[in-house]
Order: C-alpha cells, then sequence, then structure tokens
C-alpha cells in the first residue's frame, strides 16, 4: 500500500546540511500498522510529510497504492489527501469559531459531500473519539486532549485508505490515549488499512504490529517489538531497559 524505496531528504540549515531522511526503504501492507519509532528529530515527522505529498523527496520514490505520490499534480496530491488520506497532526489545526462538528466534517464537505451526510457521519467519528456530548463547542471551549480528538474523527472521517499519525496521543491522558490507539489498530485490522504511527513513546509503539526504528533519518536494519527497541536504545545509552 505505502513504499518508500530509497528515499533521501535532506535540508539546509544554515551553513550545515541536516539529513532529515536518508536512504530509507519502507513497506506498509494494507491491514499493517507500523510503528516509527524514535527520538524528536530522527526524521520521523518528515516521512509522514513525503507520503502525504506535502513535501518531494530529494532522490528515491514514494509510492501509495502503486502510485508515486512526488508525480501527484498539485491537484491531484490535494484530492489523494481528502479521499485516500487521515493525517492526525501534532498540531490540530481545527477552525476557530466552527462546532467541533463542523471541523471534523470539513474534509468531508471539501470533497462536495453534502453538509447534511458530513455531519452524520463527523458524528458517529466524534461519539468513537468520546466526544458525543461535545460536538456543538468550538475549539476555543475544549480542552487540549478534546481538540486532539476532533483531530483525529476529522482525519477519519473520510474512512481512509492510509492513516499517517504523528504523535497521536501526545496531548491525551492514558485511558483516552490507549483508546485512540485500539481504535487505530481495530480500523487497521477491520477496514484493511495501511497505518503508520509516529513515535518516541513505547507504549503507543506496543500497538503495532512491526515497529522500526528511525535514528539521525537512518532506518535500523529489521523489525523488532517495542519492548527490543526499548532495550536497544537502552544499551546503546549505557543505562538498564
Amino acid at each position: 500500500m505505502l513504499e518508500f524505496r530509497d528515499v533521501v531528504k535532506h535540508y539546509r540549515s544554515g551553513d550545515s546540511v541536516v539529513r532529515a531522511v536518508d536512504g530509507v526503504s519502507l513497506e506498509v501492507a494494507a491491514g499493517e500498522l507500523v510503528a516509527l519509532y524514535g527520538p524528536s528529530g530522527s526524521g520521523k515527522t518528515t516521512m509522514l510529510m513525503l507520503a502525504a505529498g506535502l513535501d518531494r523527496p530529494d532522490r528515491g520514490e514514494v509510492r501509495c497504492d502503486g502510485r508515486s505520490v512526488a508525480g501527484m499534480s498539485a491537484e491531484e496530491a490535494t484530492r489523494y489527501r481528502r479521499t485516500q488520506l487521515g493525517f492526525i497532526w501534532q498540531q490540530f489545526h481545527l477552525a476557530p469559531g466552527m462546532s467541533a462538528l463542523d471541523n471534523a466534517a470539513m474534509k468531508l464537505i471539501a470533497e462536495g459531500l453534502g453538509r447534511r451526510a458530513a455531519r452524520r457521519r463527523a458524528a458517529r467519528w466524534l461519539e468513537l473519539v468520546g466526544l458525543a456530548e461535545r460536538t456543538r463547542h468550538p475549539p476555543e471551549q475544549l480542552s487540549t486532549g478534546e481538540r486532539q480528538r476532533v483531530a483525529i474523527a476529522r482525519a477519519l472521517a473520510n474512512e481512509p485508505r492510509l492513516i499517517l499519525a504523528d504523535e497521536p496521543t501526545g496531548n491525551l491522558d492514558t485511558t483516552r490515549g490507549q483508546a485512540v490507539l485500539t481504535l487505530l489498530a481495530q480500523i487497521t485490522r477491520d477496514a484493511g488499512v495501511a497505518t503508520v504511527l509516529v513515535t518516541h513513546d513505547p507504549t503507543a509503539a506496543a500497538y503495532a504490529d512491526r515497529v522500526r526504528t528511525l535514528r539521525d533519518g537512518i532506518l535500523l536494519d529489521g523489525a523488532a517489538t517495542a519492548a527490543e527497541e526499548v532495550a536497544r536504545d537502552a544499551a546503546a545509552k549505557g543505562t538498564a531497559p
């Protein structure tokens, strides 16, 4: 479903070059949840941006469902994000003054679904993330965790084929975080969705079918469980796991 082939993405920072992604190859199948595990600055979010068509690789290729993402026109990339992609951002990007329901329905309405049908579908997702009683509230009247859950409902409302989740539980308490991760894992399995979960939290990574560690833009060899990655990190730092 999603494939990175020898992908390179470097950025200039003053006189130095930041090797955000440095020769990464990765495949994520439909029905599989893969966690990209690693510290901040390791290149995880850059990989999501490349997969979403919001950035282009310097070299290599990113393909979704057999199609080159970088080869899409601006119009094609926009439609790809609206119809096939669910992107859960670290920053919520909610429209101020609009209700949680209309924020969650925004992508559906932009794609041409009638407002009533869009709201009905969005309401179901808001209920699944525990916000059935908060649908009329704008972001200004919601807690940080509630805003995060509105953003998750919006990302999933179009029933995407590919989910890109950038630290989706970073603003949630333990109980809500576990509920969201369970929901993502269930959708991945039941709907045959390919999901990439970016996290530095081993508890979140444990929900994945595979865990791949990214460090300094390089994907370390071999898949592992979250526990194995934590042990490897601890060994590299010279501390007990």
